[in-house]
């Protein structure tokens, strides 16, 4: 029996496949798709919500690839290194940007209903950080949720994948020789399969999303609790850089106090000639860097906090006004609905904007074909790291990483495999013994995490932040079920995040030292690697990259 694992009912349930993806977003749909499409593996996916729940729906700039005439990869290369601060994966980044266009062409093959100028030809945007117009969007601003729409019908239509919706991830189940063999997982529902079971698989595939409830505002769905991070460190994967979390900067403000999933104002709209001011209505962004409003977004997030310090605001403004009604109808018809519904008409009026959590860089680490430190064990999205983002995330580059990275998984998943399959003896299909959260102890956590491991941090911080998370975890344990599974799971991916932020004595892309501001290459210019060891206890490392 694992210590590690969450306290559960034994699995009242069990299933075989061959391949086991969680996570129904366009890194999850995608390696499920390929899978099918490409063999006769048996396939099943679990997703915690309904199958076009995934976060990808809520992506609203676009996608980006080298697609647009005289854009090339090498320079959407050199666009994603820069951004990523010295530390990203040059060979993942390659992977990228060379199979990017390709993959984004078949997305619109499959039924991907991508905007289209007069010509016929992809419409193309810009936003911060990119030096070409290469984002290709659908519906103005509602890109996510038409890949989401394409993906999901294809999968529908493929009877080699099962589905499994209302799903929570447990644990990872193991052979005796420590090869991934399965995971449990608990549905929320009654039927054929109803609460704690087990799924034996030959390869799992976590696709779980991200972190951001982590924190008290984010712009991420509220079942983004980093249950596939958490999982794989309780299996023993190695996690990757977890400080490097990028906060978006432009995040509709709804007053002080504000909790939970807030509204985006995509960088598109910036890209398309926005641009923020202060109170006094000066355009701070100029001569702070030479891409002004469109730099990358640890740039202008930095800028917006910078200057709230100084004058005391609680936000500042973006200002979009020129584009006129027309423009907002036709470009971003779900921003303007959004920002309406909360009383401002963004045509005639500023629009109060605040940085707020948007993207974890980190997560399972995971080699160019997506799998992990774990034989068998494959992360995709924003639950991995491939090296691609490095310490901060260039515009739209997530969903192209879900894309290129679903796919080759897909590949190596099925050249690996090759037909359906016994799926390996587990070593231990009980429960763990590890105490639990109570759900009560979230909003704390999420109040703490937000005031010690924001944008701005230092050492007096994140120890304060350190000690509260360690009491939080000290707490009378709740009761199994959905609630206290979440929590205990913000509980290790928040310490790990908080250990990681702390080693790093640095300023370097999403993470803010204000007691080291400066970046220090000679000493850190690497990763950081998290695992958790049987006893519970986390261990980050430092990797030099060479």
């Amino acid at each position: 029996m694992s210590t590690n694992r969450l306290l559960a009912p034994e699995p009242g349930w069990e299933v075989e496949t061959d391949v086991v993806v969680v996570g129904s977003g366009i890194a999850g749909l995608t390696t499920a798709l390929h899978i099918s499409r490409q063999s006769a593996l048996r396939v099943l996916l679990v997703t915690k919500d309904v199958l076009a729940a995934g976060s990808t729906r809520w992506a609203q700039g676009g996608i980006a690839a080298a697609l647009g005439i005289g854009d090339s990869p090498d320079q959407h290369f050199a666009d994603t290194v820069v951004a990523g601060a010295g530390v990203c994966d040059d060979a993942a980044v390659r992977v990228l940007v060379r199979e990017g266009a390709a993959a984004v062409r078949e997305l619109a093959q499959i039924g991907a209903r991508f905007d289209r100028a007069g010509d016929g030809e992809l419409s193309l945007g810009r936003e911060g950080g990119h030096h070409r117009d290469r984002i290709a969007h659908a519906g103005g601003d509602a890109t996510g949720a038409e890949i989401e729409r394409a993906l999901v019908t294809r999968v529908l239509d493929a009877s080699a994948v099962d589905v499994i919706e209302h799903a929570l991830l447990l644990d990872l189940l193991t052979t005796a020789t420590g090869e991934i063999a399965g995971l449990t997982l608990h549905v929320m529902g009654e039927g054929e399969r109803d609460g704690v079971g087990a799924v034996r698989a030959r390869a799992v595939v976590l696709a779980t999303g991200g972190i951001g409830q982590v924190y008290a505002s984010t712009t991420n769905p509220s079942v983004s609790t980093g249950d596939g991070v958490a999982a794989a460190l309780r299996a023993g994967a190695v996690v990757r850089d977890l400080e490097f979390v990028q906060f978006h900067p432009t995040v509709a403000w709804l007053g002080h106090g504000s909790r939970g999933q807030q509204p985006l104002v995509s960088e598109a709209v910036r890209g398309e000639g926005a641009f923020l001011v202060d109170d006094d209505g000066v355009p701070f962004m100029q001569g702070a860097h030479e891409l002004a409003d469109l730099a990358p977004r640890d740039i202008v997030a930095k800028a917006i906090l910078r200057r709230m310090r100084e004058t005391g605001a609680e936000h500042v403004w973006l200002d979009a006004r020129h584009f006129g009604a027309e423009k907002w109808r036709v470009r971003f018809p779900t921003i303007y609905a959004t920002l309406l519904s909360l009383g401002v008409d963004p045509v005639h009026a500023l629009i109060p904007v605040v940085p707020a959590c948007h993207y974890a860089s980190g997560g399972i680490r995971t080699d160019l074909v997506g799998e992990s430190s774990l034989p068998g064990l494959f992360a995709c999205g924003e639950a991995a790291c491939t090296g691609v983002h490095g310490a901060n995330r260039l515009a739209s580059n997530s969903l192209l990483e879900g894309l290129v990275f679903g796919r080759r998984i897909a590949d190596t998943v099925v050249a690996r495999l090759d037909e359906p399959g016994p799926a390996p003896d587990v070593v231990d299909l009980q429960p763990g013994t590890s105490r639990l959260v109570d759900d009560g102890s979230r909003t704390g956590l999420q109040q703490l995490m937000s005031e010690r491991v924001g944008v701005l941090r230092d050492e007096k911080g994140l120890t304060l932040a350190a000690a509260g998370l360690a009491e939080l975890g000290e707490h009378d344990g709740g009761a199994p079920g959905t609630e206290a599974w979440e929590t205990t799971n913000l509980l290790i991916v928040s310490s790990a995040l908080v250990q990681a932020a702390t080693r790093r004595a640095e300023t370097r892309g999403a993470h803010w030292r204000e007691d080291f501001p400066a970046g220090d290459d000679e000493h850190w210019r690497g990763h950081l690697d998290t695992t958790l060891d049987a006893d519970g206890a986390l261990n980050t490392t430092y990797v030099e990259i060479r």
